[in-house]
């Protein structure tokens, strides 16, 4: 406890004296630091950004803190994070995110996994009061509550949102919140501290599910250096929370039992300050990050692998079939791959059918979700740091919106913020697209420069079987997350099953070869691509198509290759014009010279505009690219 506010103060020179650009101080926390009595090997935990003491009482060296805080190449982020977003991997601390809040579902996914093990450790989430708010947090809550988890919530409550008072927006003094799993704790009390993580630790790993330890602390330092408290909290506040210090506290409670003199005590917190001021020296001393390293860790490095369909042996088959048949292939051979979403169970097997009967033969690992996409998102991270294979099915990729910030702001970027040390390798397959009747705004929608555009996911969209197949085994047994996005029109149309030649992401394929123009096209619009050019063939116009298939990563390289040998170029997406994949494509070949000086006409961009695709049949045809929208730009790109 000690240690933590020395550091606290330590860090508050340094940051006045110009030498740092950011703390975040745990002062008025430190008895928490108690629960760590109740940590056994295997346990993980899921820091908030004022557990320093919780830190160093699980052995995390003040010198990694250090490093930290001055952003320097050695620590636990390699300088990627702000300081006090903790993470020690050999110690099972999951990195913590700024997102307040987005530790809640993948502690309760990680929780999840150790219970799917049969393993008596459990999981640690803390989290500030204002956090209790996040509808996150409510859905962790309720998925604990649901499996009996064998997780503990520690709600910090220092009683402020920065500025904001928290006390009348406190979701169980509101009683939106059922206060049936909640113990208020002292939190400055290490003693009350210990007593109920005891409590807690104990129903925990017997399987009577989670605990939420709500936990009165005083904030003692402003929300950040860059606040004032001064400026809405009044001096009678500040000095009653000075008044109720831990430290002082404690410090008092031994002296008056005996355990430790006042002189002791005073030794204690001097020679903590001591080793903090040392550690704080090297650190500052340390080596900073090489700017040259700031895109490494993005993706995993180790080369992508190739995979076959591995399909049952057959002249057609459908996108859903082998989908399907791939997914059950895989539960069959490793216990690790677990499938979870909303209706993936039979009798239905998913909205779909993509998980048709699997529920049956594997009951112990397809598992219907809440209707909740966060939720299926962030248990599937946690179930991912765990080591499971998590597969998820989101209904439509339309609905996506709840779980953005599972996917963007921690599945996406956990790699990197790490500097690896951290991954979640998981897949999440979405159905997308229209050009199936009556779909309307919200069963239409493709999506897929959203997630583009979030370094650290990787994004494919197969338009055949046997493609679908082996892209699925890629993305399933990769190193990386993947957005497998799904087209629903090619879904149930019988295609012929196309070998059993290998694939990796990454790669595109060519469809159909021609020499003068280049169509590239993904999705549901590789079908409108093939049938352009053969259409184009009977006016003796020789046009090549390549199914894009991974939009992250994208095959440069083969684009290239053909845009230069033909000059000319169409990219057709069922997405909407503006900041979409298409656009970027052309900008990516455009700024290349030696594509630009082979073409012989402006590239042509065929593309829903930006509109919404209506119910009615006529409203989706008008938006939607057409084969005479592709034939008018093979001609447009012809006249020169």
């Amino acid at each position: 406890m000690a240690a933590s506010r020395a550091g606290d103060r330590r860090e508050g020179i340094y940051f006045r004296q110009g030498k740092a650009a950011f703390q975040l101080p745990g002062a008025g926390h430190e008895a928490l630091a108690a629960l760590v009595r109740h940590i056994r090997p295997g346990d993980y935990v899921f820091p908030h950004y004022r557990d320093r003491a919780i830190m160093l009482a699980l052995g995390v060296p003040n010198r990694e803190l250090a490093l930290a805080f001055f952003a320097k190449a050695e620590s636990s982020c390699g300088g990627r994070q702000l300081s006090s977003h903790f993470s020690d991997r050999a110690r099972n601390v999951v990195s913590c995110g700024s997102p307040t809040g987005m530790q809640c579902l993948p502690a309760a996914g990680v929780a999840w996994a150790l219970q799917l093990d049969g393993s008596s450790n459990l999981v640690v989430c803390s989290l500030g009061d204002a956090t209790t708010r996040e509808g996150e947090y409510y859905e962790a809550i309720s998925f604990a509550i649901q499996l009996r988890l064998p997780i503990i919530f520690l709600v910090e409550d220092n009683g402020y949102g920065i500025s904001t008072p928290t006390k009348k927006l406190n979701p169980y003094t509101l009683k939106s919140l059922s206060s049936e799993h909640c113990v208020n704790v002292d939190g400055r009390e290490t003693s009350a501290v210990d007593r109920a993580f005891e409590n807690a630790a104990r129903k925990a790993r017997s399987g009577r599910g989670p605990t939420v330890v709500w936990a009165e602390v005083d904030r003692l330092y402003s929300h950040t250096l860059s606040d004032d408290h001064r400026v809405y909290r009044t001096p009678e506040e500040l000095a009653l929370a000075e008044e109720r210090d831990p430290i002082k506290a404690l410090s008092r409670q031994l002296i008056e039992a005996g355990t430790l003199t006042r002189e002791q005590c005073n030794s204690e917190i001097s020679d903590a300050a001591h080793c903090i001021d040392k550690d704080y020296e090297d650190a500052f001393c340390a080596a900073d990050p090489d700017p040259l390293t700031a895109f490494e860790h993005t993706f995993s490095a180790r080369p992508l692998r190739e995979f076959t369909p591995s399909l049952k042996p057959s002249s057609s088959a459908t996108m859903l079939q082998a989908i399907n048949e791939t997914l059950g292939s895989m539960l069959d051979t490793d216990d690790r791959i677990l499938l979870f979403g909303e209706d993936v169970e039979d009798p239905k097997g998913g909205v779909f059918g993509l998980t048709k009967g699997l529920s049956t033969r594997y009951p112990q690992r397809v598992f219907n979700s809440p209707l909740a996409e966060a939720t299926i998102a962030g248990a599937a991270a946690g179930l991912a740091i765990a080591g499971f294979r998590p597969v998820v099915e989101l209904q439509f990729i339309d609905f996506v919106g709840p779980a953005f910030n599972q996917i963007v702001n921690q599945i996406a970027t956990l790699r990197w913020r790490t500097v690896g040390k951290w991954s979640c390798p998981l897949t999440i397959i979405a159905p997308c697209g229209a050009y199936l009747p009556s779909g309307g705004p919200w069963h239409s929608q493709t999506n897929e420069a959203w997630f583009a555009h979030a370094p650290g996911l990787q994004v494919v969209m197969p338009s055949t079987p046997t493609d679908a197949a082996a892209m699925l085994r890629a993305s399933a047994y990769g190193d990386d997350p993947v957005l497998f996005l799904v087209p629903k029109h090619l879904l149930r149309i019988r295609q012929p099953v196309a070998g059993d030649d290998p694939l990796r992401i990454g790669e595109a394929r060519v469809c159909v070869p021609g020499d003068e123009v280049t169509i590239l096209a993904w999705g549901n619009t590789v079908e409108l691509a093939i049938e352009t050019a053969r259409i184009a063939s009977f006016q003796n116009i020789s046009v090549e198509v390549i199914d894009l298939r991974s939009i992250v990563p994208c095959d440069w390289k083969t684009i290239h290759a053909s845009v230069r040998r033909t000059g000319r170029l169409i990219v057709v997406q069922e997405d909407n014009r503006t900041c979409s994949f298409g656009q970027n494509i052309i900008t990516e070949l455009m700024g290349d010279a030696k594509t630009w000086d082979a073409m012989f006409a402006p590239p042509q961009h065929v593309s829903r505009g930006d509109v919404h695709v209506g119910f009615h049949v006529a409203l989706e045809a008008a938006v939607l690219p057409s084969v005479i929208d592709i034939l008018h730009a093979v001609k447009r790109v012809m006249e020169h």
